[in-house]
């Protein structure tokens, strides 16, 4: 083979290599906007709520998000009593869960409760007030930091936020403030169940000349002082409120609820 070929060959050659370095340059642009255009594509709210922008920032912090029909959110089709809304949250097969929030996108006061489920399983149920219809959302963070979210439409006539409180008609109710009833269901086949109730009035701050006055945080420890689950409820949640979680029941014996309102009034039980 003549020089002059052997030339023109490595000239090919290097042509060659340079249209596929080129390619590979224009492939990988093309990528890189692709993602960049997906990522700065708005979620599609599957409830179509008008307020979903402000409170994937205001309670999400516009981080990461996917719905998921995986956290289930149980409410009524319609909220007979306003003041007492009773809503459910199960995240099942997810993996593990750092936190739950809850809140309801058109809500005076959106964020209802978040819940730190620790040792124990990622379920909880309690009872909200409601003040008109509203999407009811809960949002589980996993170890990633992603929020995948899920809720459901709520219908109600309204009013319960900017109600008072029923107890405060009693002449006794701060004799009993921060007192603790609990019980404990077992089941064969799936986790226990425990339900506690605190004496409290809940009050938003909302109902003309009554200040907020409401439990800001609770802990479940076990018998050794070892934190099992930690909730952090707001103004929304029900009058003297229930909570329901599920636990396995060698967890039981001797658990402590603590905890304080935003008055600084303490709770302190060991539930039977």
């Amino acid at each position: 083979m003549t020089n002059s070929k052997i030339l023109k060959k490595h000239s090919v050659i290097k042509q060659i290599s340079s249209l596929k370095s080129g390619f590979k340059i224009i492939l990988s642009f093309w990528l890189i906007s692709s993602v960049n255009l997906a990522n700065s594509q708005p979620l599609v709210d599957p409830l179509d709520s008008p307020s979903w922008n402000l409170v994937h920032k205001l309670i999400l912090s516009n981080e990461t998000v996917v719905f998921d029909d995986r956290v289930k959110v149980i409410v009524p089709d319609m909220a007979e009593d306003p003041m007492n809304v009773p809503v459910s949250v199960t995240v099942d097969g997810i993996g593990e869960i750092e936190e739950i929030r809850l809140f309801a996108d058109l809500n005076p006061i959106k964020e209802i409760l978040n819940f730190h489920p620790g040792k124990i399983e990622p379920f909880i149920a309690f009872r909200f007030k409601v003040q008109n219809s509203t999407p009811v959302r809960a949002a589980a963070r996993t170890k990633d930091g992603v929020w995948h979210v899920g809720g459901s439409w709520l219908d109600a006539t309204g009013g319960g936020c900017t109600a008072p409180s029923l107890g405060r008609a009693l002449d006794n109710w701060v004799d009993t403030l921060g007192d603790v009833k609990s019980r404990l269901w077992s089941r064969a086949d799936r986790p226990d169940r425990l339900r506690f109730r605190i004496m409290h009035p809940m009050d938003t701050g909302l109902a003309p000349g009554i200040p907020e006055f409401y439990i800001e945080t609770l802990e479940l420890k076990d018998k050794h002082g070892e934190l099992l689950a930690h909730i952090e409820s707001y103004q929304p949640v029900s009058e003297n409120p229930f909570f329901s979680v599920d636990l396995e029941s060698k967890l039981f014996q001797g658990i402590v609820l603590t905890g304080r309102d935003n008055n600084g009034n303490l709770i302190n039980q060991v539930l039977q």
